[in-house]
């Protein structure tokens, strides 16, 4: 390993899907792990295997179709996790198994209820029975930083010994601070004897604030991989972000002199799906991605930037692929000008799913004046699933008033076979939604509702994210329209489209959180 470079560790898939209502069905995970491969991430963290059949599913799908990035799958220290983990994990390009256990003493006398040996014991035959079936293990001590520092430079010692390849040394509850997490790993760093076998990993969260500092505390200090989420997003609040990570090295590259893999322009892009497909809207003031990150209001700051860009802002727009252009398609537009634009935006459509993003888009054009790039890439996100399409919004009527009984009918085609039915409500949206549930057969609760602008102006593409729990699951849905009201239904007929299709294949099963006892808890795995 390169002393200069520093690997990336993406955990959106595990750790960011445990963002309190988040749950990313099979194909939404592969359609963001293959961004985080053209991302250019050294490691995707594809999920916990036996957290569930569905993380089962979804770890195996990606370790079979990603190619580029080494595919992880975490796993407790138990011999149980670990086949899981490895028969998820068996066919990627390159596996990565990547297993844990608490090494704080509150974890250890309140969690584990083990003693500091039986959990060194437990730590050391984990990594011993990983790397039967892989050489790439990493071994993590959960809650690292509110370990005794000696008991945890004896199990860093051990599973190095043991085959670890590397060790991951989290802030799991993002207690540290900058200048105390530093210097907690420059002391691993210092007092561990075969420290040099292995790569030290750091995983900081964010609940003081400062997950990315930590982060870049550590890379100081010695550490070569750090791990986080796009957007930041994951337990309470949430992981380091990524892309602040990655673009606190570029920017400053004089100062921490690391290298990283990453596509820069890819950055945009990313978040945007993950922010899609989670239903987390990025707050607009967000380091990096935020929509207001390269916005300037204040006259003296427009008046600079437009003298010389550098008075205000330290980093190009477009370095993350964020395309400033407000050029327009119309009306008159083609499908060739039109497939060209979205290539630039980085979406190649092709066949059926250009066709339908093509037709949504003429239909915009009639309704608005201006098509911008952000109207495009919210028709993108509409049309193209990422599950069949067993539920097709045909047309869409309603009343409402101050003195009516809000009515809707709705026209919804079921395996292209139209269905009409009307009914009432609270309100229009309401209304709407009584009736999708009276042709799809599905009972839905919206449990959350946001919508967001994606453009100005009074004819604006409302782009709502519904949060709908069908039987004990719950599906994000998305839908974006000029409409407000058809936007919401859209929304809502995406998520059932994604519930009929988990109901047809059979997909049930509990998901475990990560830190649940080990069920073998204690047990020696030799």
């Amino acid at each position: 390993m390169s002393d200069n470079r520093v690997y990336i560790f993406d955990t959106t898939l595990r750790d960011g899907e445990q963002s309190p209502g988040v749950s990313l069905n099979v194909q939404e995970k592969v359609e963001i792990a293959q961004q985080l491969a053209r991302l250019g991430v050294d490691v995707i963290e594809a999920g916990f295997p036996i957290a569930s059949p569905g993380d089962f599913e979804a770890v195996k799908a990606i370790a079979e179709r990603v190619k580029g990035p080494i595919i992880a799958g975490l796993c407790r220290a138990t011999r149980k996790d670990i086949d899981a983990a490895w028969e998820a994990l068996k066919q990627a390009e390159s596996p990565r198994i990547h297993t844990f256990i608490a090494t704080s003493d509150i974890h250890l006398r309140y969690k584990l209820q083990s003693t500091r040996e039986q959990v060194l014991e437990q730590a050391v035959a984990a990594v011993r029975y990983a790397k039967k079936f892989t050489p790439d293990v990493e071994f993590s001590a959960e809650d690292a930083s509110r370990s005794d520092l000696d008991y945890l430079c004896q199990i860093v010692e051990k599973v190095i010994d043991a085959g670890a390849t590397v060790v991951n040394l989290p802030d799991t509850v993002g207690y540290a601070v900058p200048e105390e997490f530093g210097r907690f790993i420059r002391t691993i760093m210092e007092r561990v004897p075969n420290i040099h076998r292995a790569t030290i990993s750091v995983h900081c969260h964010n609940d003081l604030g400062l997950a990315v500092a930590n982060s870049l505390a550590a890379i100081m200090n010695g550490a070569g991989q750090v791990e986080g989420a796009i957007n930041g997003i994951g337990e309470r609040a949430g992981n380091a972000s990524l892309e602040e990570i990655i673009m606190a090295l570029y920017t400053k590259k004089a100062f921490y002199q690391k290298e990283v893999g990453i596509r820069y322009q890819e950055i945009y892009r990313t978040s945007r799906l993950v922010s899609s497909l989670t239903g987390m809207v990025v707050q607009a003031n967000k380091a990096i991605v935020g929509k207001n990150a390269f916005a300037h209001e204040a006259g003296i700051h427009q008046d600079g930037v437009l003298k010389e860009r550098t008075t205000y802002e330290i980093m190009k727009p477009e370095l993350i692929g964020l395309h400033r252009s407000n050029l327009v398609l119309g009306k008159h537009s083609g499908r060739h000008a039109f497939s060209e634009r979205l290539k630039e935006l980085g979406f190649e459509l092709a066949g059926e799913e250009l066709d339908k993003a093509f037709y949504r888009f003429k239909d915009l054009c009639d309704k608005k004046k201006e098509v911008t790039n952000e109207d495009l890439e919210a028709i993108v996100k509409d049309e193209v699933w990422v599950v069949p399409e067993k539920f097709r919004l045909n047309y869409l009527y309603f009343a409402s008033g101050t003195r009516l009984i809000p009515t809707a009918t709705v026209g919804i085609a079921v395996e292209g076979i139209v269905f009409e039915d009307a009914g009432t409500g609270d309100g229009p949206v309401d209304a709407a939604l009584h009736v999708v549930d009276k042709i799809t057969g599905l009972s839905g609760e919206l449990v959350e509702y946001k919508l967001n602008a994606v453009t100005g102006g009074r004819d604006a593409l409302g782009e709502v994210a519904a949060k709908v729990k069908v039987g004990e699951r719950i599906y994000i849905g998305r839908g974006v329209s000029t409409d407000v009201i058809e936007a919401s239904v859209r929304a809502y007929i995406n998520a059932m489209n994604k519930a009929a299709y988990d109901r047809d294949r059979g997909v049930n099963g509990r998901r475990i959180a990560v830190d649940d006892p080990a069920p073998e808890n204690g047990q020696n795995l030799d």
